[in-house]
């Protein structure tokens, strides 16, 4: 794909042969491929990567990041349109919001390795900045901390929402989570792991030594959860990832909503979240 700079009507957009080209005025024109949607009235582009189904919603006025002189976007892990609110007001603000749909692959190292190509696509044929926003809800905490503890230096932020950060709680059941059969198999696999294995793993998100590599880099995490989550429990994820990630001197906050459970995510209001978004934009 190739991109030119040029001065042409804003919102107009050309379809042929399967490639939607959007003009927006004053910015370079980009070639969108796949098959264009209504995502909240933004435009939103569905097309395939490696055999894989992925989306880009693309801002009405695009905006670029004075450090880096590139366009800032979100990376949300699973759940396309499940409570969207904080993807709304992000396009509103000039991110695009960007998903490939890794399952069954669960974090694993399967996983990091075609976000990582993902990543690096979407970046140069796109012009995304070279530090993503990532979101995770529930097994998307999986998936982002995984991907992000490979790659801090591309990480601007992380925003994870009643996330699972020890696949044992779930969907294996244990440690007061909650069992899901046919994930916990979709687990084993991913990871190539027996049974036993697998209740015995310590290399996930919450792994000190891991997650050190986040703090050193000082990358903020904000996490929205429940804390009487039945299906992930508070103290199992959350709760750890917040002492640790403490200890070792990295930023996090944490938004406790008392008595809630596992649903709803996110807030009604994502004005907290988008600021801790914005806040985390104007870091060194």
């Amino acid at each position: 794909m190739k991109m030119s700079r040029r001065s042409v009507i804003t919102g107009l957009s050309l379809f042929s042969g399967g490639l939607f080209v959007r003009m927006v005025q004053g910015e370079e024109e980009v070639a969108y491929p796949g098959v264009l949607s209504d995502f909240g009235g933004f435009a939103c582009y569905t097309f395939a990567f490696e055999g894989r189904t992925a989306k880009i919603a693309v801002p009405k006025a695009p905006r670029e990041q004075s450090q880096v002189g590139q366009k800032p976007w979100i990376w949300r892990a699973r759940f396309w349109g499940h409570e969207p609110q904080t993807d709304f007001a992000l396009l509103q603000r000039g991110y695009h919001v960007v998903i490939i749909d890794a399952t069954p692959l669960m974090g694993s190292p399967k996983s990091v390795e075609l976000w990582q190509k993902f990543y690096q696509f979407v970046t140069q044929t796109f012009g995304l900045s070279k530090r993503v926003v990532l979101e995770g809800m529930s097994r998307g905490g999986l998936y982002v901390m995984n991907w992000a503890i490979a790659y801090p230096d591309q990480v601007e932020s992380i925003y994870i929402d009643n996330p699972v950060l020890d696949f044992r709680t779930w969907p294996g059941g244990q440690r007061g989570g909650a069992r899901s059969d046919n994930d916990w198999a979709d687990v084993l696999k991913a990871y190539g792991l027996s049974e036993e294995e697998a209740l015995a793993y310590e290399d996930g998100p919450l792994n000190e030594a891991r997650l050190r590599k986040l703090a050193e880099k000082k990358v903020p995490i904000l996490v929205v959860c429940g804390d009487a989550d039945h299906v992930v429990p508070y103290e199992q994820n959350t709760k750890i990832l917040e002492e640790r990630y403490s200890r070792l001197g990295g930023p996090i906050q944490v938004i406790v909503k008392p008595g809630n459970d596992h649903h709803p995510h996110s807030l009604p209001d994502p004005t907290p979240i988008v600021e801790f978004v914005e806040k985390a934009a104007n870091r060194e």
